[in-house]
């Protein structure tokens, strides 16, 4: 291959001078540069010394021979491409040193054809180690990409739930400027939830998943603010969470974040007298067939019979929506004595 840029530079490790000088003079010929190096050691000082972009290394010296050094040329800090030289019986040598990593072999004699199949070798390793840093370089550059998407979208995340919070100190504000107990009530309703969908933004940008969510952690903080919020009216209900660790999307998070308020929030409300003792447990559990979940919100009061309070049926109509965006709707367990809502959805 006629050089059009920089010649290669090749370092040739051989104790035999007269192939040394045939090499070096077949190979300037072709425009590389050739330096020889009469044994092991002295090619490895050479190769520490200064860089070249291929090495071809004889197996048979004094001292040390090829199988010995080649480990200590690949690990120099950038080591070239070895090409190594062996006999033509020597084909054991030769595998040996290949799975040393040895780039190729060419089989040693002083005719014409070695110095031909030797810069054929040499071309052919220079050219597998350019595509290698190409593909590593474009690698790097996707993996610099995704780093800074990342980045961005942690960011996004952090804005978003930035922003949500400041809604909600926004409706606390607006909550003491009302003595409408009704209106105050929406209110902190409205809050709640949009706590539910600020806690998954929370949750992405201090994550190192900014993709998909943990739902027990998330559960496990949801709950402790749901706890929070439920306020003197809930002074009775005791949340209890029981969650696998299971992973889900972000928008799987928020509905499934939402939903779980909406039925905690109804059960807060209804399933218990004022100031009486009862537990509200929410379960997240993974279904046996693996490709699905279960999120189930139960309590033991008196259940949907008749003479069970109503509510203005927003709740239900968020909850149905949210469900359907996990393909998906919430069931109410008829067997349980007081309030089971069950929904099934996929991983």
């Amino acid at each position: 291959m006629d050089q059009v840029n920089a010649p290669i530079r090749l370092l040739y490790i051989d104790d035999d001078r007269g192939l040394s000088r045939l090499v070096q003079k077949e190979l300037e010929r072709h425009g590389y540069q050739v330096v020889c190096a009469p044994d092991a050691d002295a090619g490895y000082e050479a190769l520490k010394a200064d860089a070249f972009d291929v090495c071809a290394l004889d197996h048979y010296m004094p001292g040390r021979d090829g199988l010995d050094v080649l480990p200590d040329i690949l690990a120099l800090p950038k080591p070239p491409p070895v090409v190594y030289v062996t006999g033509a019986q020597e084909g054991r040598i030769a595998v040996a040193a290949l799975r040393a990593g040895a780039a190729d072999y060419v089989i040693k004699d002083v005719s014409e054809d070695f110095t031909a199949l030797l810069r054929s070798a040499i071309e052919d390793a220079l050219l597998r180690r350019r595509l290698e840093h190409e593909n590593q370089r474009a690698q790097d550059e996707v993996r610099q990409e995704r780093d800074r998407a990342e980045a961005l979208l942690r960011e996004v995340n952090h804005r978003v739930g930035n922003s949500l919070q400041l809604v909600s100190s926004f409706i606390s504000l607006q909550l003491r400027q009302l003595a409408d107990e009704g209106a105050r009530a929406a209110l902190r309703e409205a809050q709640v939830r949009i706590e539910a969908v600020a806690h998954v933004h929370r949750r992405l940008y201090t994550s190192a998943d900014v993709e998909r969510v943990q739902m027990d952690e998330y559960l496990a903080g949801l709950v402790e603010e749901l706890s929070k919020s439920i306020g003197p009216d809930g002074d009775g209900s005791r949340l209890i969470l029981s969650a696998e660790p299971l992973q889900v999307t972000t928008d799987q998070a928020v509905s499934l974040g939402v939903i779980v308020t909406e039925l905690v929030t109804n059960a807060v409300k209804y399933a218990y007298n004022p100031g009486a003792a009862g537990e509200i447990r929410i379960i997240l559990e993974q279904a046996e067939d693996g490709a699905r979940a279960l999120l189930t919100v139960e309590d033991d009061g008196p259940g949907l019979g008749e003479g069970a309070p109503k509510g203005t049926g927003l709740g239900s109509k968020i909850i149905s929506a949210m469900a359907s965006g996990l393909r998906s709707a919430v069931e109410v367990d008829p067997a349980h004595r007081g309030v089971r809502a069950r929904l099934a959805f996929d991983l």
